[in-house]
């Protein structure tokens, strides 16, 4: 089912039908001695915890731009303060104004859209991401206009992975609370580093003082936060009963309590944003690609105790044999809507034969660790199942695929070889000021994290910034699993490791792709064809020899001009109408 927010209607349907099933007798699951279950109010509902976590994804006055317009005397249940990094949404060309958010001051959905700009000129629906190359930030004294990287979507942004999750594109964040807790009180919400401890008290304070007036709180029944976290009281509407879980006295906690239970409640409201699924097998649903393998009754997800990629050879196996005996079945229609297309995407919802051709280069590997001049020549060969195993086309591992390179050595003044022969500091001479501005050094370079810039050395080496870094201590077992390359024990010394974590970004999943344009971290390609152009470019670096710390899985690419627009079609077959 799709991960959309029931309507209050549905939920209070919902809640009356269960009361007449327990009250009335009508069905019955429990022995007549068993007791009757605990009021709603009392235990809660379970689900509403998403509920009151979009409404604080939503909330505008967490910003530090708001809690200096408090100081100057603001009102704290009036959200409105015209910050002028929400007035307008970033495209790729001339910005979309008025933005959906304009008046006010950021929050989480200011960088991670749905609908918001659905019907906009230069807009469309979004997967919970933005349309920026690198997303905007509140002005502040730093003068930074723009953060070093674009908003990653969230959607199936907390799947289940091997090894446990790593979250933003340098594996930074060790648990989507430790994300959410420090994206509301770092550099995106206006929030310098060394200003968490301010930025705590701030939100907790409109936590304890929000009344339940604001727009926002209108279009969620109008109940003060205050309430919604004690979770017991008559009036919180049903699909707002916070169950014991989530629940604490907001009069009596601490600052840093109600901080805590704002930040679980949003992580577990983003951890539920999932593209759609079988409630059956949990296999993803609504895709072309995913209708193609129900249709012909293929496998959708691997066996127990198959691993992914040994999955997508068996599938590929199975997809020849079923090619070679012409039985075959394609999707020329949507089989979900009744004009058999899109909602939200232009293109046709088709599985054909070129998207089978693009399918079966994406699965395709080489005979060996490179591929062969035969093989170059012949070309067909994607090799992009090493890192992007169906069914969640992502390794959760992380990889240098060339970006960080492409981008340096395409800065005016620097030329071809401008990041190979760059000196990057080893181990032995990396400096706190070399690394990202912390709590602990707020006032760090962070040119190894930091937009490229003509005249600078400044570039982005991923991994490398959070790696051995001591004001990063919780992912670094996780880290160091990937760059051992999951061998253990891992001989490897912490000095190699930190060399082979230079420029690794995460691994992203591939679904929906149509609505997280523009593509890389840095927002470096417009479209699926530039990607793979680039793919073709990289991998010819890698078997030169001319792309530092490039991953091996490049050298194993072989693809031709002509290969480019089935692969193209197969990507863009993982497309759904994310609601």
């Amino acid at each position: 089912m799709n991960h959309t927010r029931i309507s209050r209607q549905t939920w209070r349907d919902l809640t009356l039908l269960l009361a007449i099933v327990f009250f009335t007798g009508v069905v019955s699951c429990s022995s007549s001695n068993d007791s009757p279950p605990p009021p709603i109010a009392s235990a809660g509902t379970p689900g509403a915890e998403e509920a009151v976590g979009e409404r604080l994804f939503l909330e505008t006055r967490f910003a530090q731009s708001f809690k200096a317009s408090l100081d100057n005397g603001g009102d704290i249940n009036d959200p409105t303060i015209d910050d002028r990094v929400v007035e307008t949404v970033e495209t790729l060309s001339v910005p979309i104004n008025p933005g959906p958010f304009k008046g006010l001051s950021m929050n989480c959905r200011a960088c991670h859209f749905v609908d918001d700009v659905l019907d906009a000129p230069r807009g469309g629906m979004r997967t919970y991401t933005d349309f920026a190359r690198r997303s905007p930030l509140p002005a502040r004294a730093d003068g930074k206009t723009v953060a070093v990287r674009n908003s990653p979507p969230l959607v199936n942004a907390a799947l289940d992975r091997p090894g446990g999750a790593l979250f933003h594109f340098d594996a930074e964040f060790n648990s989507m609370e430790e994300l959410v807790a420090a994206t509301f009180t770092g550099r995106n919400f206006g929030w310098q580093p060394g200003e968490r401890a301010q930025a705590i008290t701030h939100i907790a304070r409109v936590v304890r003082s929000d009344d339940g007036t604001g727009d926002l709180a209108k279009e969620f029944d109008g109940t003060p936060f205050r309430v919604l976290f004690g979770g017991t009281d008559a009036s919180i509407p049903e699909e707002f009963q916070l169950t014991s879980e989530f629940r604490l006295a907001i009069g009596s906690a601490t600052d840093q309590e109600v901080f805590h239970a704002v930040v679980k409640v949003v992580a577990t409201y983003v951890t539920g944003l999932l593209f759609s699924q079988s409630e059956d097998s949990g296999a993803p649903i609504r895709s072309p690609f995913d209708v193609f393998l129900e249709g012909n009754e293929f496998p959708q997800s691997p066996d127990s105790n198959e691993s992914p990629i040994d999955y997508s050879r068996r599938l590929l196996q199975l997809l020849k044999a079923r090619e070679a005996a012409g039985t075959l079945r394609f999707v020329t229609s949507n089989p979900n809507r009744t004009d058999g297309q899109f909602q939200f995407h232009t293109q046709p919802f088709a599985f054909g034969a070129q998207e089978l051709a693009g399918l079966k280069m994406f699965l395709a590997e080489p005979a060996a660790l490179a591929a062969t001049t035969a093989e170059l020549a012949a070309g067909q060969i994607g090799n992009c199942v090493a890192c992007h195993a169906a069914p969640s086309f992502t390794d959760f591992k992380a990889h240098n695929t060339g970006t960080t390179q492409k981008e340096y050595d395409e800065i005016p003044g620097h030329g071809n070889g401008a990041l190979m022969n760059l000196a990057i500091p080893t181990l032995d001479t990396r400096t706190a000021d070399d690394l990202p501005a912390t709590e602990q050094h707020p006032t760090a370079s962070e040119r190894f994290r930091a937009v490229p810039a003509a005249g600078t050395t400044l570039t982005d080496l991923g991994l490398w910034n959070v790696f051995a870094n001591p004001d990063m201590p919780e992912p670094q077992d996780k880290i160091r699993n990937i760059l051992c390359n999951e061998e253990q024990p891992c001989s490897v010394s912490q000095s190699e490791l930190l060399n082979r974590a230079i420029a690794r970004f995460k691994t992203p999943g591939l679904r929906d792709l149509g609505h997280s344009a523009p593509f890389m971290h840095n927002g470096q390609f417009d479209t699926l064809d530039d990607v793979l152009e680039f793919y073709r470019e990289m991998s010819d670096l890698a078997r030169e020899g001319k792309l530092r710390n490039g991953a091996d899985q490049l050298r194993q690419i072989a693809l031709r001009e002509s290969d480019v627009a089935p692969l193209a079609a197969f990507l863009k077959s993982l497309n759904e109408d994310y609601q």
